[in-house]
């Protein structure tokens, strides 16, 4: 028979009635679980006088739910040692996280045990594990049903767990707003959407001396320039932004989603009359999606454009065609990016 040994000590074995050492095994088994044929390893002591495998009560417990992980596993739905990993990320309860789904109050107890969850519930069990943002959504509803200090500690839990993970969920929250884009590669400049190397892009305009004052409306023209320039001189754009035609210009579609990406150097400055974004990077950074052929075009950019005003930038964005030929609103085309009068950059680019 094999055996996997555990762990080994020396007490009575009551299997033979004397006391040596007695080991602890893991043991293959096959059992039958809601009709389903489940290979698990079942625990148990081995008396090596006797020869025999034997159970404690305690093991008996650990063997059912050892089967029925098995069968979880099996069938796609979470463990229950998964189970107890979600409801510890917020520090709750068996019975407040009932109190929270609406559940009854034993359910959570249940499911972390003997009981094999329903696949509606475990559906709910993995979105709050997976969506903190939801978690604060239900508590906010049921908040009448804890005591203060309860309600206070799952709230500073999930708020923790939420801003952890906030530019994860603004990610897929761009990438949403972009899914409807992508059959049409004129739009998006024959590239898919790369939100990492966006943030680069940004970080590279906000790192270089030659660009003054660097704000918000700024930013997103020499984001468009970037994108133009890379697919008149590759056939394909840098980022895979889509751009609106704007009163201010070319802007991203998601713009204030992206500006708030974890690692773009964005600060909210007071400007007297309203509040203005500020980007600037000081420390040492590396790029590591951007190719040298990226950053000769960014630096071409930089050349031509990094010292104009906002004023400037603007006029100079109108007089594009890109610009002139697209309906307010209306998603840019790519195609815009290859005329004759786009001779700003062509000049640099060319070396004259």
């Amino acid at each position: 028979m094999d055996m996997k040994i555990m762990k080994s000590e020396k007490r009575l074995c009551p299997c033979c009635m004397e006391e040596h050492e007695v080991k602890t095994v893991l043991v293959e088994e096959t059992a039958t679980f809601k009709n389903s044929k489940v290979d698990y390893e079942a625990s148990y002591l081995f008396c090596e006088n006797a020869e025999e495998l034997y159970m404690e009560e305690s093991q008996i417990q650990e063997n059912d739910i050892r089967l029925k992980n098995a069968y979880r596993r099996k069938q796609g739905l979470l463990t229950s040692e998964e189970i107890v990993a979600i409801r510890l990320k917020y520090g709750i309860t068996q019975s407040d996280l009932c109190v929270l789904l609406g559940w009854g109050a034993k359910t959570i107890t249940r499911y972390e045990s003997h009981q094999v969850q329903d696949r509606a519930h475990d559906t709910i069990l993995r979105k709050i594990g997976q969506d903190p943002e939801w978690f604060l959504v239900l508590l906010a509803d049921a908040k009448e049903h804890f005591p203060e200090t309860a309600y206070k500690k799952y709230f500073e839990a999930a708020t923790q767990l939420y801003e952890k993970n906030k530019d994860i969920y603004l990610k897929k929250a761009i990438e949403a707003d972009y899914a409807g884009y992508a059959g049409n590669k004129m739009l998006h400049g024959n590239v898919e959407l790369s939100l990492d190397k966006v943030v680069d892009v940004i970080r590279y305009f906000a790192a270089s001396s030659k660009i003054r004052n660097l704000y918000k409306v700024k930013l997103m023209k020499l984001l468009w320039y970037a994108d133009a320039l890379s697919y008149k001189r590759r056939d394909f754009a840098m980022t895979g932004l889509v751009y609106q035609a704007l009163p201010m210009g070319a802007v991203p579609v998601g713009h204030n989603a992206i500006i708030d990406l974890k690692d773009v150097p964005c600060e909210e400055v007071d400007m007297g009359e309203g509040n203005g974004y500020y980007f600037s990077l000081s420390e040492p950074t590396t790029y590591k999606t951007l190719t040298e052929d990226d950053v000769k075009i960014l630096d071409a950019v930089i050349e031509k454009l990094g010292s104009m005003s906002k004023t400037e930038i603007v006029a100079f964005m109108h007089k594009e065609e890109a610009y002139e030929k697209t309906t307010f609103k209306d998603i840019i085309s790519f195609e815009y990016a290859k005329p004759v009068s786009y001779t700003h950059l062509r000049a640099h680019e060319t070396g004259r």
